[in-house]
């Protein structure tokens, strides 16, 4: 019964990568759309699909590990956390397509939010540590994630300045320094979604979360 119980769990941290790897690949794509002229956006929203199928899967998998088997503590964080993280998971999949579908109007614009391109690459970091970090079981890499927020925060408050700005010297395009500020908004909530998977993944481990409402 017991080695039943382990395979399923193994399973479920099977999907939790692939789903995760489908988050980083939607990122990847909308922010590849951010710097070059190249149409990713059908594929960002197929992308989207599945990351949306994933969690269906994986939270009926939750479902069944918890009423038909009997987890012990331990188990039982990593089902709870699994469930909260695929939540954080689809809404990163929900922004990376917000993201495409605003980028072709972003990098047809002859001036360039330099701090926008950075602030892309720092979220993507935080996205891929934070899964690999439940991968590898690896607290002082969740850690580091959550740490990391604050250069992502501090980039997009860079963002915002460059924006306001050009507002100010009336140098840049309206529509294109909305969409900017848009997108910087999507990225700066990826952000958040990776340090609240960070988060789950120190509970899952350490039966603490930082919320301190979790604790077991």
């Amino acid at each position: 019964m017991r080695n039943h119980f382990d395979e399923m769990l193994e399973q479920l941290n099977i999907e939790l990568i692939n789903m995760g790897a489908l988050c980083e690949d939607a990122i990847e794509f909308s922010v590849q759309m951010l710097s070059a002229e190249v149409e990713q956006e059908n594929r960002v929203a197929a992308i989207e699909e599945e990351i949306n199928a994933m969690e269906r899967k994986i939270e009926s998998m939750c479902m069944k590990l918890l009423l038909r088997q009997q987890p012990v503590a331990k188990d039982l964080r990593q089902i709870s956390a699994a469930l909260k993280m695929i939540s954080d998971m689809e809404r990163i999949g929900d922004q990376a397509l917000d993201i495409s579908e605003m980028a072709r109007f972003i990098n047809k614009n002859q001036t360039k939010n330099t701090k926008l391109y950075e602030m892309a690459q720092a979220t993507i970091s935080m996205v891929t540590r934070a899964i690999d970090s439940f991968v590898k079981k690896d607290l002082a890499m969740a850690r580091d994630v959550m740490a990391y927020d604050d250069v992502v925060d501090d980039l997009f408050a860079d963002v915002k300045a460059e924006v306001i700005a050009e507002i100010c010297e009336k140098q840049g395009d309206g529509e294109y320094l909305a969409d900017v500020l848009m997108a910087s908004k999507y990225l700066e909530r990826i952000g958040d979604h990776a340090v609240n998977i960070a988060e789950w993944v120190e509970y899952s481990i350490t039966g603490k979360h930082a919320s301190g409402k979790f604790e077991k």
